[in-house]
């Protein structure tokens, strides 16, 4: 059977912990200053916007908007990306990183306790007035149990946990900044992409068609009703046009290679597709409130390192007061091993240790300062982050709006070029006109088609824009606040 050890302590030692205890629960308090969210310096609203109704399954994909172009091959790209991008992994390990050091803050609220043992061996001198009893050299075995606890008074230790806790926070939004940043890129590359398909197969149409001209003009030369000039400038335009095409090649090679990138698959091969069947997901409402941008991640990072400051300046001034901490000690010494356990071998000790800064040459002032300034620092990037994402998101919808009336119009004169160039054809077979007429009727056809294409790529871009400009969407119920902060 073990032998059993208990310490027991004199009424004066028990009311000193209860006191103490008491105090520690009771007493303390927190310095301030204490977390309010600041008052943006923005319009309560945006001002910009087409009305538009969303279904219920619209509604739901905002959170993955790209999903809006039905796209299928745009979907797996962004789910590859957002799996493998090599960012994104760094970022998680930086939120990794932050939660142990959260942790870590977090368990200096709790009493330390580590565990001791000894054995030594030594010879004291025999040189001196005074005898040297028992054996020398000897031998001396010690084990314990070893304990300390800081009272938190002022609350030092509970404002670096709450800053802790808060770069925790922003860093799982810094996390979310890059997966909303990745999935625009992602969506950009493909669609310029798409866009150079369809520049592509215009070019090609178009090549079709000056090649046919070509043909005809060399006839038209041979048959003596045509010059040689003709025949020059028809293959002209066949050669600008294959120039273009090669251009435009090398534009979709680049944007693959940085999709492959993106998604860490480096022989990433895209198969053509056709931009225009894609659809242009439907616009936000007018007057949408400006709170919608506060769930953007860079804000609420951004807010998060001011609550991190906040509490940074009630540690400074917690270390303008007296830190208390309670140690003890209980175990056993013995000079025989097998006498360690036995009760009078126990040892025990208990103490209260009182720390107070009395002069440190103005240190924990300046400390103080210092915490402070970084407080307003963080305020004044807090408020630039909203006007910024204000600004972004008043462009964006400008940039959606008016890009979709110019693709009107696009369509409107991509039809009356073609017309003129059939009118221009023929007038030029029917010997009316001479060959210079179709010449400038191919160009204005050339410049609408790849006109329209470039203003279809703008409006879907700037869709993207306004998703990303929103922080992923938004929703048309009234937008709820999440609590960043607990007293």
């Amino acid at each position: 059977m073990k032998p059993t050890i208990k310490l027991t302590l004199k009424p004066l030692q028990q009311s000193l912990l209860l006191g103490l205890a008491t105090l520690s629960l009771a007493g303390c308090q927190v310095l301030g200053p204490f977390y309010s969210r600041p008052e943006p310096q923005v319009p309560p609203q945006y001002t910009d916007g087409q009305a538009s109704q969303m279904t219920q399954e619209q509604q739901l994909a905002l959170q993955q908007w790209w999903t809006l172009f039905n796209d299928s091959q745009l979907n797996q790209l962004v789910e590859t990306a957002l799996a493998k991008n090599n960012n994104l992994q760094s970022a998680i390990a930086r939120i990794e990183e932050a939660d142990a050091f959260a942790r870590e803050s977090g368990s200096n609220l709790l009493p330390t306790v580590t565990a001791t043992g000894s054995g030594i061996r030594n010879r004291v001198t025999e040189s001196g007035i005074f005898p040297v009893f028992g054996d020398n050299p000897r031998k001396t075995y010690k084990i314990g149990l070893n304990g300390s606890y800081e009272l938190d008074f002022w609350g030092r230790l509970r404002r670096a946990n709450e800053a802790a806790r808060a770069q925790l926070l922003s860093s799982r939004y810094a996390k979310e900044s890059v997966t909303w940043s990745l999935s625009s890129l992602v969506t950009n590359h493909y669609l310029m992409i798409r866009s150079l398909d369809a520049q592509l197969r215009v070019n090609e149409q178009n090549l079709k068609t000056a090649q046919d001209s070509f043909d005809l003009a060399k006839r038209r030369v041979e048959g003596g009703i045509a010059t040689v000039l003709d025949a020059h400038q028809a293959e002209l335009v066949v050669t600008t046009l294959q120039t273009q095409a090669l251009e435009l090649k090398r534009q979709r090679a680049l944007s693959e290679h940085q999709l492959g990138l993106l998604t860490t698959d480096l022989g990433l091969k895209i198969p053509a597709g056709d931009l225009m069947a894609m659809p242009a997901p439907v616009t936000p409402p007018t007057g949408l409130p400006s709170a919608l941008m506060e769930a953007r991640p860079d804000v609420r990072q951004a807010e998060q390192a001011m609550i991190a400051a906040n509490a940074n300046i009630g540690v400074a001034r917690a270390a303008f007061y007296p830190s208390i901490s309670l140690t003890g000690t209980y175990g056993a010494e013995s000079i025989a091993l097998n006498n360690l356990l036995k009760s009078p071998a126990r040892v025990w000790s208990l103490g209260l240790d009182i720390n107070l800064p009395i002069f440190n040459g103005g240190r924990l002032k300046a400390r103080e300062d210092q915490a402070t300034a970084q407080q307003k620092q963080t305020l004044a990037s807090y408020q630039n982050t909203l006007q910024t994402a204000f600004t972004e998101v008043s462009d964006a919808l400008s940039n959606t709006s008016q890009y979709r009336e110019q693709e009107l119009l696009a369509q409107s004169k991509e039809k009356t070029t073609a017309n003129i160039l059939a009118v221009a054809q023929n007038r030029y077979q029917a010997g009316y006109t001479s060959y210079l007429e179709v010449l400038d009727a191919q160009r204005n056809h050339n410049e609408a088609t790849q006109a329209l294409v470039q203003s279809r790529q703008n409006t879907l871009i700037a869709t993207v824009d306004l998703f990303k400009a929103l922080g992923g969407g938004w929703k048309p119920e009234t937008v709820k606040q999440e609590e960043y902060y607990k007293k």
